[in-house]
């Protein structure tokens, strides 16, 4: 997949250059380049400076026990979703600081303990392949709910917005949609794939 990503984007790239070039504009896409690469370097850092705030207060979130509080918090819905993996405490509290990182908004900080549950629910499922379980993790991870949409305010402020949080509403929405959207399409696959 990784490959024919990259031969994918750099034929992309490949074909604007050409077609710059071809138009008489070689100068223009140049100095384009330039541009964006200046403005992804910006973009980067300000997402930087958020993504180190929040992970900060996971961080400490972890270290004052207020992460074994928010897992019991979740241990309901957690049980519900993932009856095998809640069960285990170490997949429980991975399971509780990727759904934390989420609802907080930063995906990138979500991975690591994403991929620490993915690792121990498969040890616990004594398979090489992705169980149910599994699955829905990959999907709550994907298209999680995000009560503080960090990322995405960073972002938008990096992009010169005075009311970078002013989408508070409409984040909620389409991700409690895509949530229920994503469950209800891995219960559904469950079901059907089952029956084979």
């Amino acid at each position: 997949m990784t490959v024919a990503m990259a031969w994918i984007w750099t034929a992309m790239v490949t074909a604007a250059i050409g077609w710059g070039i071809w138009n008489g504009q070689g100068a223009a896409v140049g100095a384009a380049a330039l541009e964006g690469a200046a403005a992804g370097i910006r973009l980067a850092a300000s997402l930087a400076g958020a993504l180190c705030l929040w992970s900060g207060v996971m961080e400490v979130l972890q270290r004052s026990g207020l992460g074994r509080g928010l897992a019991r918090l979740l241990s309901p819905v957690l049980r519900r979703l993932f009856p095998r993996a809640a069960r285990d405490p170490e997949a429980a509290a991975c399971l509780s600081a990727n759904v934390t990182a989420n609802l907080l908004g930063l995906g990138n900080a979500a991975t690591p303990a994403g991929i620490a549950a993915a690792r121990r629910m498969r040890t616990l499922a004594g398979s090489d392949g992705a169980d149910d379980e599994l699955c829905r993790l990959v999907v709550l991870n994907t298209a999680s709910i995000q009560l503080i949409p960090t990322t995405v305010a960073a972002a938008r402020a990096a992009a010169g917005s005075t009311a970078p949080f002013d989408i508070l509403v409409p984040v909620w929405l389409t991700s409690i949609c895509s949530v229920a959207a994503g469950l209800g399409a891995a219960w559904l696959l469950a079901r059907l794939w089952g029956r084979r």
